[in-house]
C-alpha cells in the first residue's frame, strides 16, 4: 500500500525536487499539495506549483495558502537564491488556465485528514503557516495525521547552526510563531534540519547527469539549478544541498537517519528569533517553557550517501 503525503510547500529551487521526487516514487500516493509564501510571494510560488504539477505530471490537486506570517511582517524573498520567480528565472508562464483547488491550503489540509484519517503523511518544507492555521481552526487534527515531517531548524548537533542568522533556519524564522505551535502541537513532528540536510551535496556532475539521462524533467531540474548552483559556489561547498528533498527521503525510508526525541520549542522574538532549542530530556532542570510541551523527533544523524542515492535514483528512475 502506497503511503499518502500532502506536500506543504514554496516552490523554489530544492521544493522542486523534492515534488519531482515524491511523484516519481513508486511507494507515494501524492494527494495533495499546498503552497505557502516563502522563496517567493504567494503568487508567485502558486503560479511555480502549477507549473510544476503540469510539467511533472501531477495529479493530485493544488491549494493556495498563507500570504504572511501570523504575527510578524515578511522579510524580502531570497532572490539571491531562488531567482526573482523562484524557479531560477527560467520561463514559467501564466498558469491560469489550471486552476486551483478552490479552498485555502489551511481547510484542505483539515478536509484531506478528516477523509483518511491515519493515513497521511504532510511533508512541510516551508513556513510552518498553514499548519498553525490548520491546528487553530481545527485542534482534533493532531488525532488523524499519520507523521508531520518538516524541513526546519538548526539544532547545532554537528557544528552547523542557521542560514539566515547564527541561529536561525530559514523556513523557521519565515514564521517563528508559526513554527513554535506546530512543534508544540500534540501530534508526531520530525524535524530534518540544518544539521543533517548539509551534509548532502548534489554537484555539478550530478545536475549534468540529471540532464543527460532524467528526461524532460531532469532538463528542467537541472536548469532551474543553474542558479542556486552559482549561489552555493561562492562559498565553496562544491555543489548545494538537498535540503527539501532529504526531509521527502524521510518520509520514505526512516532508517537512513538517526533522531533524537524531546520536546521543541522556537525562539519567536528578540537576537534569537528563529531558533529552535529541543530540551535534554536526560537532564534536569527547573520549571521552564518546555515543561508539557509533547517529545518531537529531531534528526541529529543521517546516511547521507544513500539518502542522495534514493533521491538520485528516483529523478533518474
Amino acid at each position: 500500500m502506497r503511503k499518502k503525503i500532502l506536500f506543504d510547500t514554496d516552490p523554489g529551487v530544492d521544493d522542486a525536487a523534492a515534488l519531482l521526487f515524491l511523484q516519481k516514487h513508486p511507494d507515494i500516493e501524492l494527494v495533495g499539495i499546498t503552497t505557502v509564501f516563502g522563496n517567493s510571494d504567494i503568487d508567485r510560488v502558486t503560479r511555480n506549483a502549477l507549473y510544476l504539477k503540469e510539467r511533472f505530471g501531477v495529479t493530485a490537486p493544488v491549494a493556495r495558502g498563507a500570504a504572511a506570517p501570523l504575527v510578524r511582517q515578511p522579510g524580502p524573498a531570497p532572490v539571491m537564491v531562488h531567482g526573482e520567480n523562484g524557479l531560477g528565472d527560467v520561463s514559467v508562464p501564466d498558469m491560469e488556465a489550471i486552476a486551483t483547488d478552490p479552498r485555502p491550503a489551511w481547510q484542505f489540509i483539515i478536509d484531506m485528514l478528516r477523509q483518511n484519517p491515519g493515513e497521511i503523511t504532510i511533508v512541510a518544507v516551508g513556513r510552518m503557516t498553514n499548519l498553525a492555521l490548520a491546528l487553530a481552526e481545527a485542534p482534533d487534527i493532531v488525532d488523524l495525521v499519520r507523521e508531520v515531517v518538516i524541513m526546519g531548524g538548526a539544532f547545532a548537533v554537528s557544528g552547523h547552526n542557521g542560514n539566515v542568522t547564527p541561529v536561525a533556519e530559514a523556513n523557521i524564522i519565515g514564521d517563528p510563531h508559526a513554527a513554535d505551535i506546530v512543534f508544540s502541537a500534540r501530534w508526531p513532528v520530525v524535524a530534518v534540519g540544518l544539521d543533517v540536510t548539509r551534509q548532502v551535496l548534489v554537484t555539478t556532475q550530478d545536475l549534468e547527469l540529471l540532464a543527460r539521462k532524467g528526461g524532460e524533467t531532469g532538463r528542467l531540474l537541472a536548469d532551474i539549478s543553474e542558479g542556486y548552483m552559482r549561489f552555493y559556489d561562492r562559498f565553496g561547498a562544491g555543489g548545494f544541498y538537498l535540503h527539501d528533498a532529504s526531509a521527502a527521503a524521510l518520509a520514505i525510508d526512516r532508517s537512513l537517519f538517526g533522531m533524537r526525541a524531546g520536546p521543541v520549542r522556537v525562539v519567536t522574538n528578540g537576537i534569537a528569533a528563529g531558533q529552535t532549542i529541543q530540551r535534554d530530556n536526560s537532564l534536569p532542570y527547573p520549571p521552564n517553557a518546555w515543561d508539557g510541551a509533547p517529545d518531537q523527533e529531531v534528526c541529529v544523524a543521517i546516511d547521507a550517501a544513500r539518502v542522495k542515492a534514493l533521491v538520485m535514483d528516483t529523478l533518474l528512475g
